[in-house]
């Protein structure tokens, strides 16, 4: 048992240390050297747990969508309206954008399409799934507007939310990326709410802050 526990401590150091690697030199100027030292092992002791450094990156995504969802699991179950919980999550994973080196380093590696064969596609399924289900409870709950198709809605706001966070970390290294969330959701809710929502429901973005 200790053995094992050993390897797992071991396994999540380079997981962490490849995070913290893919982060600042991308998937491409990464090496297998500059990841072993960030996390402190020996490149054997890697190569045993990680037999690529494509294994190894979407070892990093599966940790990243492991906390991203878990996280959004918390939110979901504090049971706020469909609508608002969108919203909620959207600031949520964006703290985690500014706070956790896993998720900032997945987030970066499943972004780029380019790196994969195949590519990896399930993250997004999830978030489309999870979006589409809160939408459809908003229409239920008589929050978006009539006829507004929840699946449709998902492909839009999930991609929307994606190109945002990925011009932020391009222009501002994400320090403005609260106030471009805040903007996507500005933008979007008067399209989605109907009128008679819309005093209600227009102080939604001042959620994101």
């Amino acid at each position: 048992m200790v053995k094992q526990e050993r390897a797992q401590v071991t396994r999540e150091a380079i997981v962490a240390g490849a995070a913290a690697v893919f982060g600042r030199r991308g998937y491409g100027l990464a090496s297998i050297a500059d990841i072993a030292a960030e996390a402190g092992v020996t490149k054997g002791a890697l190569y045993f747990h990680f037999a690529s450094k494509d294994e190894l990156a979407r070892a990093v995504i599966d940790e990243q969508h492991r906390r991203t969802m878990e996280a959004a699991a918390t939110v979901i179950e504090e049971g706020r309206p469909g609508l608002e919980t969108m919203v909620v999550l959207s600031v949520m994973l964006a703290r985690q954008l500014f706070s956790d080196p896993v998720v900032q380093a997945g987030i970066r590696l499943s972004t780029d399409v380019s790196l994969f064969d195949p590519p990896v596609v399930e993250p997004y399924e999830d978030w489309l799934r999870a979006a589409e289900d809160l939408f459809r409870r908003a229409v239920e709950e008589g929050d978006l507007r009539p006829g507004l198709d929840p699946g449709m809605l998902a492909r839009v706001v999930v991609p929307a939310y994606t190109g945002v966070q990925l011009v932020s970390e391009l222009v501002s290294h994400r320090s403005d990326l609260m106030e471009r969330v805040r903007d996507l959701w500005t933008v979007l809710l008067p399209g989605i709410v109907p009128d008679s929502e819309w005093e209600r429901l227009r102080s939604l973005p001042e959620l994101i802050h």
